[in-house]
């Protein structure tokens, strides 16, 4: 089956660590497999909107937040390639999921259908031990397991100044076999998304 991998970039920074390892991964993806590349930063979303519980439904989509949406609907797998920033994601990252919540609002769009299936990835790099991004990775895979998507893993690196992780060689050999997985990326069980329903 033929796959399209969405990568979306939420660096602050163009071409940093993240950005690094996250391409080192996608060398691996077999060439009949579509990869599409978004720098989230260069197509910014307004604040989000919350227009549940009698506040009307989310507005149909258009600008930079159509162009997410329909990438988003169009892929198989989604990776969000994000630093650890304050042990989490990037605030373009948590910007771009809190839309999902929109999305599930908008007539027709059917979000919660379209996203089952699909799988979640990780990648990030940190200068500190790998545990600081629990937030992150516990974000990213609590997400999956919401819609019913698969939970394809993170690919963790280390580094701080440009280039770093290109010196971290667990991390490198760890982006070879990356997303070889994806035939055995996990389907967690349903839990309540905070805020999301």
């Amino acid at each position: 089956m033929d796959r399209s991998f969405l990568f979306l970039v939420a660096a602050a920074r163009a071409g940093g660590n993240t950005e690094m390892l996250a391409r080192r991964a996608a060398r691996e993806v077999p060439r009949q497999h579509e990869q599409v590349w978004i720098r989230l930063p260069e197509v910014p979303l307004p604040a989000f909107e919350d227009r549940r519980h009698g506040f009307g439904e989310h507005p149909e989509p258009a600008g930079n937040e159509k162009v997410l949406m329909d990438a988003t609907f169009a892929a198989t797998d989604l990776v969000i390639a994000s630093p650890v920033y304050w042990y989490s994601v990037a605030a373009s990252v948590k910007l771009y999921l809190d839309y999902w919540s929109g999305w599930m609002r908008v007539p027709g769009a059917e979000f919660k259908a379209r996203m089952k299936g699909k799988t979640l990835w990780g990648v990030s790099v940190l200068s500190e031990g790998r545990e600081q991004a629990d937030p992150l990775v516990g974000t990213l895979e609590k997400t999956a397991a919401y819609l019913g998507m698969r939970w394809g893993g993170a690919l963790m690196g280390n580094g701080s100044r440009p280039g770093d992780v290109l010196a971290d060689d667990a991390a490198m050999k760890s982006a070879e076999g990356f997303f070889a997985r994806v035939e055995t990326a996990v389907v967690p069980g349903l839990r309540a998304a905070p805020g999301a329903p």
